[in-house]
């Protein structure tokens, strides 16, 4: 799967856990019939918002996009719906163009630690997922036993 493809995948179901949330909330707060909607959307909608943000920073990373860009792609899962935007803009830019780093090239960049290891996870893409998911679990976890970011009153 190609960067350009992952990013798409994961921008797309971020916003589709946008819906689910916002029509829980719809349901909880407007229509006062059942909480069981934002407990669903925001749980799943939580959990994709780090799988987007890992997949942001791996990218960002692997197309060694500027640090600017990887804090607005960071930021646009924050606002509903602004990851589609953003990754029509990046995929516009050439942002998403090319393959996976494996190998290091001749760019100088290649030889810093943060290169390296992303590119030796995208050369173990079984062991990636397996880590990355047990990074994505293990905060996710986190932050529900830490509970939500506004306080009940």
């Amino acid at each position: 799967m190609s960067p350009r493809r992952l990013f798409r995948l994961i921008a797309i179901a971020e916003a589709i856990t946008w819906s689910l949330l916002i029509i829980g909330m719809i349901l909880k707060y407007v229509t006062k019939t059942t909480d069981v909607g934002v407990s669903i959307g925001g749980a799943l909608h939580g959990f994709v918002f780090l799988v987007y943000g890992a997949t942001v920073l791996l990218i960002g990373i692997n197309q060694r996009w500027p640090i600017g860009t990887i804090l607005v792609g960071l930021v646009s899962a924050v606002v509903p719906y602004a990851t589609i935007p953003f990754d029509l803009w990046a995929d516009r830019t050439g942002r998403l163009d090319g393959t996976w780093r494996r190998e290091a090239g001749a760019d100088p960049r290649d030889q810093r630690v943060l290169d390296r290891l992303t590119r030796w996870l995208v050369r173990h893409p079984i062991l990636l997922v397996v880590v990355g998911g047990l990074v994505v679990v293990a905060v996710f976890t986190t932050l529900l036993v830490v509970g939500p970011p506004v306080p009940k009153g």
